[in-house]
């Protein structure tokens, strides 16, 4: 039954629908973890530099949250969402596809380049179609959303593993990703979310406006100044230190610091994803006895002290221990501040998908500096600049005591 235009809140339509959102989100991860554990076969491979390392990790990030800045404000809800997530949806498998064909670093960029805005269209605004289905229980879907990306992120590095056994090498890995893409796709091309009405809240562009791209960042300015909403994204980019950006050099740390084969980081990514996914199911629990920011402030003070720990103690199965606690102590950072910003932006999704492109063009070029102060410096001294993550959020968080989030 449709929904009564105007009236009615969207809800999700079924078991179906929701599954398919998860398995947008569950092959995106998917798709990142791989690369995060084959990062050493790539760097062999094609002869890469840790400069040309962060690189693939930075220009990605910069050049493709440029792509994406307008993306969730134009897309706009109902069909015209949809078609932006299914067309994003395609050109997500295109880049696979040309990953695994690449042969060269520049190939490689120009596919891992692409690979971002495709996945803001069919991975963040899936996101924010959820979110806007139950405003009620954000942080409760982005526990779930995060527990299906953390089911993705340990298969990766076990894709990885795999392929390698079967004696295949990087690319195939890459092919095998674009058909786990392609599966999702179909999923959400047969079972697509409700559409969202609109309750013409955001009203039409200012008579003003000489385009659609005026209006939308007209829209975007007058949300920065909205309570909270810059609070959370720089809260948001500075986790991530310890989140994506740790990840995607953790397989050559491992190699690099710790003397591990390539086989052992690949299982270095793994522990430190599966401990992850452990996190985000026990923080589905938590959150029905803690609120949301509790929970945060308390895994920030353990980080803290736990990550100098895993950066200083010898040997790789310590390490592994190490890592895998932390891994499980940080799940809550990114579900509990995505849903705070969302919370601050209510009925505006699609202004937080651009305003969080936006933030990435600051947060792009932090794993281009790791990797340059790796060259000049060595990779476990460039890490070590990532401990000041738990402390900026501790300090960001007192000082939103008391302020609404």
């Amino acid at each position: 039954m449709q929904p009564k235009m105007g009236k009615a809140r969207p809800v999700l339509a079924g078991a179906a629908v929701l599954a398919a959102a998860l398995a947008v989100e569950l092959v995106d991860e998917l798709a990142g973890s791989a690369k995060s554990a084959a990062l050493p076969l790539i760097r062999r491979d094609l002869g890469l530099s840790y400069g040309q390392i962060g690189l693939l990790e930075s220009a990605p990030l910069l050049l493709g949250s440029i792509l994406e800045l307008p993306l969730g404000i134009l897309a706009g809800h109902g069909r015209r969402r949809r078609r932006a997530v299914l067309l994003g949806g395609v050109l997500f498998i295109l880049t696979l596809i040309g990953a695994a064909a690449a042969r060269s670093f520049a190939g490689l960029l120009v596919a891992f380049v692409l690979f971002f805005p495709a996945s803001g269209a069919f991975v963040s605004l899936t996101q924010s179609g959820l979110m806007d289905a139950d405003p009620g229980r954000r942080e409760q879907h982005m526990a779930r959303w995060e527990l299906a990306g953390s089911a993705g992120s340990v298969a990766g590095p076990v894709l990885v593993i795999a392929v390698l056994a079967a004696g295949g090498g990087w690319q195939s890995a890459y092919l095998a990703l674009a058909a786990a893409a392609a599966a999702a796709w179909l999923g959400v091309a047969r079972n697509p979310p409700v559409p969202v009405p609109d309750d013409g809240r955001q009203g039409p562009p200012p008579p003003t406006c000489p385009s659609p791209f005026t209006a939308a960042a007209l829209r975007a300015l007058a949300a920065m100044r909205q309570p909270g909403v810059a609070r959370w994204l720089v809260l948001l980019q500075v986790s991530d230190l310890l989140l994506d950006v740790f990840t995607g050099f953790l397989a050559l740390y491992l190699v690099a610091v710790a003397h591990a084969t390539p086989a052992q980081a690949a299982l270095g990514v793994a522990v430190r994803l599966g401990a992850g996914l452990a996190g985000d199911a026990a923080l589905i629990r938590a959150l029905h006895h803690a609120p949301g920011l509790a929970l945060l402030r308390a895994s920030a003070a353990v980080a803290a002290v736990m990550f100098p720990a895993f950066l200083l103690v010898p040997g790789l199965v310590p390490k592994l221990l190490l890592l895998g606690c932390l891994s499980m102590v940080t799940a809550p950072w990114y579900p509990v501040l995505q849903a705070k910003l969302y919370g601050s932006l209510p009925d505006q999704s699609g202004v937080v998908v651009s305003l969080s492109s936006a933030a990435g063009l600051l947060g792009g070029a932090v794993p281009l500096a790791v990797g340059l102060l790796a060259e000049r410096f060595g990779l476990a001294w460039a890490l070590a600049g990532l401990a000041v993550a738990p402390l900026v959020l501790l300090a960001g968080l007192r000082r939103s005591s008391g302020r609404a989030g």
